[in-house]
């Protein structure tokens, strides 16, 4: 978790790194804020010495806008674009692709490649570097092939959460086949329009975001200072070593778990604590258990627990509590939302978890109910984040257009920004262009031959996915979280009510709504990740134009991965698409916020319950005011003490 301190002017003196202290450095411990003028962002780096016995660990601040500086042994690498760490790369992408969906379907959060492919794709060519041949993969591997071997495993593993939100919403509300498996070949189409409109939009924002802004994205700023420590100095395969085994034991650990807990759930998964209480003999617990109140021994959610840090994780605890051990039993005591009975012989034991409706808005579940409060908090905290950095938002679309109109200027316009990249490493126009223009084209006959959609209004969404990304990018690189999922549902909201003005059936608005609602979250979630990526690249003093090869290798990977998982997950669990069952595995809290903005957008009548209503619109703006307030009260060392909205808001929409 990034914790803001005091900003430094970008002349500050500011301390590197010594040489032998390069391989040390444990981890980024905080990141500052910037100065309005300067944007000048620094880390808090903590470098332990350990060239002499009891010498103490010492702070040191790193300045993360500047490429680190060459090593003075290294071999030069000539060819960082190589096919071993492209695969490789798209190997351990594919792996974290199976548990994005997983998570996604379970907490509604997804985690980006960058640290997993860094210090794994080491584990696996550094020794292959060393003991296999040239024509079978052996040769010098250094940071720089490193990182391109990072990029395409964050590339694969992109995409994943079009197959936690929109599709399982469209399957829910009937707007597919009846089986992902019978829309296979629609899956992938629609899942290749979405895998390289935010690899395009990356590369004219490269340059603004990281050469003029210097935004920190903490994730790619992380990962380069862990592929720096792995290949810098004497003990760095020792640290290597190290950190593959402890993801190496954790994750067989994970595994282990799960299967095991199999055969014993109850001991060793869900601990159904009040419900053992009720059965020896306190009756009115089991209002507790009704609730949802059980503990989860999953690796998913611990895990989870530690990479967001500790104001999302009190934030969603607290959130929980409110949602479901305060508003709840208020609202089913109040007799303005109704459960069903769980168990007729345990008196009290009580289903409020129901989805199915004959009468939401008259006969709500409490689940249904505390879904709107959720949904209105998550896209009310999102935009007024982007609406207190306007100024921001602003320069950066005046800045991508002014360098995209400069290719075609005969006035020969100097650029004001530099780039220290040389120039047979850059991207050029033609080849991120090229692939921007072909993924229209696409996308405009997939979205009219297969979904039936009127070519003006796929260029409309192209368009909003463009504008949507900058979102992605900018609250990536300031805080590490790409509100994509709130991203989606503004699009939603947008397309919704240009359905309702054509006058579309109610299942074609609700299509509409959510195949453009997914177009911008993938060109959202690929522009943050790629963009972090980028910035890794740029301090590795690595060449974009191999990421970026690498990237759209990761990319067509991810299309088949992303989709193929999809449909093994469904066929296991037939829960996720069907709102018929009362308990699953998987609470999915992304698919219901997505399933009750195309509702809502797309009725006639607003199926919301009134007192549902007038709750969201009161958190929601408890939630903008909370916002506003940190940008313009609270000083930023106390930021992590405001509580997070979009966290809170997914408390309300998960079932405990």
């Amino acid at each position: 978790m990034v914790t803001s301190s005091p900003s430094l002017p970008s002349g500050s003196s500011m301390a590197t790194a010594a040489p032998q202290d390069q391989d040390q450095i444990a981890y980024v411990h905080s990141v500052s804020s910037y100065s309005e003028e300067k944007k000048a962002i620094t880390a808090e780096i903590k470098s332990v010495s350990g060239d002499s016995e009891g010498s103490e660990p010492h702070v040191q601040f790193i300045n993360t806008d500047d490429p680190f500086p060459e090593l003075p042994d290294a071999p030069v690498e000539e060819q960082q674009l190589t096919v071993r760490a492209v695969l490789v790369g798209c190997i351990l992408g594919g792996i974290i692709a199976a548990s994005n969906i997983y998570l996604g379907l379970k907490t509604g959060w997804t985690f980006g490649a960058s640290l997993f492919g860094s210090i794994i794709g080491f584990a696996i060519l550094k020794p292959l570097s060393r003991s296999a041949p040239t024509f079978l993969g052996g040769g010098y591997f250094g940071p720089k092939e490193n990182n391109v071997c990072q990029s395409a495993a964050t590339s694969a593993g992109s995409l994943g959460l079009l197959f936690t939100s929109g599709f399982p919403a469209a399957y829910q509300l009937g707007l597919l086949s009846a089986n992902p498996k019978d829309d296979f070949a629609r899956l992938i189409t629609f899942t290749i329009c979405c895998a390289f409109f935010g690899l395009s939009f990356t590369q004219p924002l490269r340059k603004f975001y990281i050469l003029k802004l210097k935004l920190v994205f903490p994730s790619g700023v992380a990962a380069a200072y862990t592929i720096q420590s792995l290949h810098a100095g004497k003990n760095a395969e020792v640290t290597a070593k190290k950190k593959t085994k402890a993801l190496f034991f954790s994750f067989l650990f994970a595994i282990s778990l799960r299967v095991v807990s199999e055969y014993a759930p109850g001991l060793l998964w869900d601990w159904h604590i009040f419900y053992a209480l009720n059965r020896i003999g306190w009756s009115s617990v089991i209002a507790a258990e009704s609730w949802g109140w059980i503990w989860e021994w999953t690796p998913a959610f611990i895990g989870a627990g530690m990479l967001t840090g500790i104001n999302a994780s009190y934030s969603f605890i607290g959130g929980s509590f409110l949602a479901w051990a305060v508003l709840g039993p208020i609202i089913v005591a109040r007799g303005i939302a109704f459960g069903t009975s769980a168990d007729p012989s345990i008196p009290g034991y009580m289903n409020y978890m129901g989805m199915t409706l004959q009468d939401p808005i008259n006969d709500p579940s409490p689940r249904y109910w505390l879904l709107w409060p959720g949904t209105l908090m998550l896209i009310c905290a999102s935009f007024a984040e982007v609406a207190c950095n306007w100024r921001s938002l602003y320069a950066a679309i005046r800045s991508a257009f002014a360098m995209i109109l400069q290719r075609f200027s005969k006035d020969g316009v100097v650029d004001e920004i530099v780039d220290t990249v040389p120039e047979h490493e850059r991207v050029p126009f033609w080849a991120w262009g090229s692939v921007l223009v072909l993924s229209t084209i696409v996308t405009c006959v997939v979205m009219g031959v297969q979904f039936g959609q009127n070519v003006g209004i796929t260029l409309l969404a192209i368009v909003f996915s463009f504008l949507f990304s900058f979102i992605g990018c900018e609250s990536s690189g300031r805080t590490n979280i790409n509100p994509v999922t709130s991203i989606g549902n503004a699009s939603q909201l947008i397309f919704g009510g240009l359905g309702r003005g054509r006058n579309y059936s109610v299942q074609r608005g609700e299509l509409l709504n959510l195949l453009s609602g997914m177009l911008t979250l993938g060109a959202a979630e690929q522009a943050g990740d790629m963009i972090g990526d980028l910035k890794t690249t740029h301090l590795l003093r690595a060449s974009p134009k191999a990421v970026y090869v690498a990237q759209l290798c990761g990319a067509v990977v991810s299309i088949f991965m992303a989709a193929g998982l999809y449909v093994v997950f469904s066929t296991a669990y037939p829960c996720i698409n069907d709102l018929s069952y009362t308990t699953c595995a998987f609470p999915a809290p992304d698919v219901q916020s997505w399933r009750a903005v195309a509702v809502a957008v797309s009725s006639s009548t607003l199926p919301i319950p009134p007192s549902s209503g007038y709750a969201a619109i009161a958190l929601g703006l408890v939630a903008v005011i909370s916002v506003v307030a940190k940008y313009t009260v609270v000083p930023p060392k106390y930021h992590d003490f405001v509580p997070n909205f979009n966290a809170i808001g997914i408390g309300f929409i998960m079932s405990m």
